[in-house]
C-alpha cells in the first residue's frame, strides 16, 4: 500500500522455459511444486514477488509474476546466489529443466514479449 491507502502499482513479467521432455521428470517437477520449500517462498516474497504462477503445456513452461516496487531481477540474482538454501533448490531444478535454444549462456528463465493486449484495443 502507499501512503494514501491505496495499492502500490504492480508490474508482471512472463518468462519461459523447458522441462526436460520427459513424462516422469515432468512429474516430478509438478509434484515438487505443489508445495516448495518454505525458504523458497520467503525469498520470492521477500524479493517483492507478490504472485507468481507457473503454467506448462507439454514440457513448455510459463511463470507469471507479479511485482511491487521493491523488486529488482538483478538484486534477486545477487540474493539467489548468496543463499545456499536457494541454491540447493536451483541446483536440485536443474535436474529437470533445459534451457531455451535461444537462451543466453546459464539463462534459465527466459523474459517474453507481450504481443498482444486486449486493453489496447478499440
Amino acid at each position: 500500500m502507499t501512503t494514501s491507502g491505496t495499492p502500490a502499482p504492480t508490474q508482471r513479467w512472463c518468462l519461459a522455459l523447458d522441462l526436460t521432455d520427459d513424462p516422469t521428470l515432468i512429474a516430478e517437477y509438478c509434484r515438487l511444486h505443489e508445495q516448495i520449500w518454505p525458504e523458497i517462498a520467503v525469498s520470492i516474497r521477500e524479493a517483492g514477488i507478490v504472485n507468481m504462477e507457473i503454467w506448462r503445456t507439454g514440457n513448455r513452461l510459463t511463470m507469471v509474476m507479479e511485482t511491487d516496487a521493491r523488486f529488482d531481477a538483478a538484486a534477486k540474482a545477487v540474493a539467489d546466489a548468496a543463499n545456499p538454501k536457494v541454491a540447493e533448490w536451483e541446483t536440485l531444478m536443474w535436474r529437470f529443466q533445459q534451457p531455451l535454444p535461444w537462451a543466453a549462456d546459464g539463462q534459465k528463465w527466459v523474459p517474453m514479449v507481450r504481443v498482444f493486449d486486449l486493453h489496447s484495443q478499440p
